[in-house]
């Protein structure tokens, strides 16, 4: 091991110590705290990058420690009483230091300006506390950098968790000019071109990003993952993530045991733990995306954990990087890392407890559904749906238990039908369809569970626009409710029916059908049992008041004004936004544009705040017709598109849509008349690209937010001429040294030249700024100059 950099030439930082991707928040924040505090531990589960992190910030700094920095790997240390040795041999006193303790290593350190790193403390989490702790007393220029899975405990520790790499979520949309954006993509593509040049997967940033999520930006993770694609495709090597702790076992023979493997990691960790931390890991894999303490103390508190065990055990489970932990609302929620998750479940089911803690899973969050399925038509609205969103992965499983070997169909069918609002006005039908299918092929579903799954099938389909299916599911609703004799049945099947007739463009059957349908919700209430659909009589209101608006019958405004009352008495806002829509569509329907345009806009807004997906595709269409009667023609192509991008996204077909349909075919022959076809196509298309928030802001003509500074910006706005040649010889793969001896300036001024163009550019690493250079500055022969010339490969 080698010496304090002080007095060697040399370092006891690694040769990768200056390079690392990303993680540009985490190097600040680290820099920053290491400047106050005096210990600093950075912790986070196995593989999360913590010594990287370390070394490279400790690089940064070292010209702060008069007598350097001091890199002391412990993960070949099993003993504690080795510590002394172990610092000694990195620090290369054994022949000062003849008898060696930790008593002596401190005397030893006591007048030393010395950043001392402690990587890998885990393990000898007590002895390193000891030791630190001590420092902190007598040593009053020695700081502490330390890296574990969890804090060591000492008065003074300041801790930072170490998060996993950026990534983009589930639901994001990932472009080829997105995958800087993310840490995780970022290096999956740095370390894939040098593992496997021939491959390219920078065209692929959906896979990449979804590789990346599977692996939890988790680095280690990535680095294994990265060394198959020399024998295996993208699409391939995700296939076979279900088995990740074996299939991730190619790893770099210079690494540490450890880090060679997934498994070997995730195990590491788990020996670590107690017995009783082992127990309640094991059980938390039970959990799919997340869950609270009360879901943890209701279904892991079983022999022999008691529920008091609980609280304290996750602490603990969270201080050793296990689970992490954030703030949703008032509460605290918790996760475990999906790698962790998989090992934790594969213990698990060797066990015969199993089947027993999955069906106590299975019943926690089927009750959790139904306690939940009124609030999404009430003042608990938007709560109801973060609740929901937040806990859909464990309704799925929830589900898929029920569905499984232990069959609980009529569970199932409640679990399903209590989320109809949620899949209805927050996330959109495709998943409840998926649901629906799986439902239907159940042979022994009873009747009346089988008219739920049947009814909220056919409000998808219509949702959707697809008549024939919505009036194949009517004719067996109706064809069930006969059998039943149930009112709230029948009532239902006039609710779809009239919603049918309206899509169909047959107004007079809708006003007949919905009427009736809305009589009996507003006075049967009681009787309602479990689909709760019209949410306190609104849905018939509304529908019956389109119905009325397009049958131009005079009764229409009574019957808006009704639903407007409904929504507005139970304090439910995204219904209070529906009943403003139907009254826009009224204004639109008898021709004052302004008033309409004013009413869709106070609609819009509410809902954005309610989180509703579904209505915003139809109100910005419906200020896209407007926009295009007012003649304002390239506002009205942006919102066609944007509106069609919404549909699409909720599989809506317009056609299914009569009076819509209409509308918009109108409003597309106007436009499209005055505007070239190139011109409309490419507004068209512009508006397509929006995302749902940029979407619903160009509706409300809101201003649009400045665009961020960026590295493709034009150079000479970026860097000096002085930084850009810097630039061009990082480009060529000169040093720090080299560059200062070519341009004859001293090393440290080349440095400040290098973090300045780091900072300039956003950048962490040094490949980044060659990457940069050679995409962004490097012309063609005529027009390059010489630090052009110099940094062609």
């Amino acid at each position: 091991m080698g010496r304090l950099v002080a007095e060697s030439p040399h370092p006891s930082l690694p040769a990768y110590a200056g390079e690392i991707i990303g993680r540009k928040s985490e190097i600040a924040e680290v820099r920053q705290l290491l400047s106050r505090a005096r210990l600093l531990t950075l912790t986070g589960p196995g593989g999360v990058g913590k010594t990287r992190l370390a070394i490279h910030v400790a690089t940064h700094v070292q010209r702060a420690f008069s007598d350097g920095v001091c890199l002391v790997e412990l993960s070949p240390v099993q003993d504690d009483r080795l510590l002394a040795m172990a610092i000694a041999e990195t620090l290369g006193t054994q022949d000062e230091v003849p008898q060696l303790s930790t008593e002596s290593m401190i005397e030893y350190l006591w007048a030393k300006q010395v950043l001392l790193i402690l990587d890998n403390c885990e393990h000898l989490v007590e002895a390193c506390a000891r030791l630190a702790g001590a420092l902190l007393t007598v040593a009053p220029k020695v700081q502490v950098l330390a890296t574990s899975r969890e804090p060591m405990g000492v008065p003074g520790e300041t801790v930072f968790v170490v998060p996993p790499m950026s990534l983009p979520g589930a639901g994001d949309r990932v472009t080829g000019n997105d995958v800087h954006r993310y840490d995780a993509l970022a290096l999956l593509l740095d370390r894939a071109r040098r593992a496997a040049p021939q491959t390219d997967i920078s065209s692929s940033p959906a896979a990449v990003a979804q590789l990346c999520r599977l692996l939890d930006g988790l680095p280690l993770a990535i680095e294994l993952a990265v060394v198959w694609l020399r024998v295996l495709s993208l699409d391939q090597i995700i296939d076979r993530l279900d088995g990740r702790l074996d299939f991730l076992s190619q790893g770099y023979r210079t690494a540490l045991p450890r880090h060679q493997t997934l498994r070997a990691a995730v195990e590491w960790s788990f020996d670590l733990c107690s017995a009783q931390e082992q127990i309640l890991w094991e059980r938390l894999s039970v959990f799919s995306g997340g869950f609270d303490l009360a879901a943890a103390e209701e279904i892991c508190s079983a022999e022999p954990l008691g529920r008091e065990d609980i609280l304290p055990l996750l602490a603990d489970l969270t201080e050793k990087s296990i689970v992490t932990s954030e703030t949703c609302g008032a509460r605290s929620r918790y996760r475990i890392l999906e790698t962790l998750r998989e090992y934790g479940h594969e213990r698990l089911s060797r066990r015969d407890a199993a089947s027993s803690l999955q069906r106590r899973h299975a019943v926690y969050y089927q009750g959790l559904a139904q306690r939940n399925k009124t609030r999404w038509f009430g003042p608990d609205q938007v709560e109801y749906f973060t609740t929901i969103a937040l806990e859909l992965p464990n309704l799925r499983t929830a589900m898929e238990f029920c569905l499984g070997a232990d069959f609980r169909i009529e569970e199932a069918v409640q679990t399903y039908t209590s989320l109809n609002g949620y899949w209805i006005f927050f996330a959109g039908p495709a998943e409840a369809r998926h649901w629906f299918d799986r439902l239907l092929t159940v042979e022994q579903i009873p009747s009346r569970a089988r008219f739920d799954v049947l009814a909220t099938g056919v409000l998808f389909a219509l949702m959707q626009g697809r008549q024939a299916t919505a009036q194949r599911l009517i004719d067996e609703c109706t064809s069930l409710a006969g059998q039943t004799g149930c009112e709230e049945a029948l009532a239902m099947i006039r609710y779809l029916s009239g919603r049918l007739a309206l899509m169909r463009g047959d107004y007079r059957s809708s006003i007949d059908q919905l009427e009736r349908s809305w009589e009996w919700y507003e006075y049967n209430l009681d009787q309602i049992r479990i689909t709760r659909v019209p949410n306190d009589a609104f849905m018939p209101a509304f529908y019956l008041a389109l119905a009325g608006i397009f049958a131009e019958d005079p009764r229409a405004g009574r019957w808006i004004a009704r639903c407007r009352e409904i929504a507005e008495t139970g304090d439910a806002r995204g219904e209070v936004a529906m009943g403003m829509w139907a009254a826009g569509v009224e204004r639109w329907h008898a021709g004052d544009l302004e008033q309409a345009a004013s009413l869709f806009r106070s609609s819009l807004s509410l809902e954005r705040s309610t989180g509703y997906r579904y209505n915003p595709a139809w109100t910005v269409e419906f200020l896209a017709w407007i926009a295009a009667a007012q003649g304002h023609d390239m506002h009205a192509a942006h919102l066609m598109g944007a509106a069609g991008t919404m549909r699409n996204m909720l599989e809506v077909s317009l056609e299914g849509f009569r009076a819509y349909d209409e509308a918009h075919r109108a409003c597309e022959t106007s436009v499209r008349a005055r505007l070239s076809e190139q011109d409309y196509h490419m507004a068209v298309g512009t508006g397509a690209t929006f995302d749902l928030n940029q979407a619903i802001a160009v509706a409300l003509q809101e201003p649009a937010e400045p665009a961020p500074a960026s590295a493709s910006a034009p150079p000479e706005s970026v860097l000096t001429p002085r930084e850009l040649e810097v630039a061009g010889l990082i480009a060529e793969g000169v040093r720090n040294k080299d560059i200062a001896a070519r341009l004859v300036i001293s090393q440290r001024t080349a440095e400040g030249h290098v973090e300045h163009i780091l900072e300039k550019l956003g950048f962490t690493s040094r490949t980044q700024v060659a990457s940069w250079y050679v995409n962004h500055i490097t012309r063609s022969p005529d027009e390059e100059g010489p630090a052009s010339r110099q940094a062609r490969p």
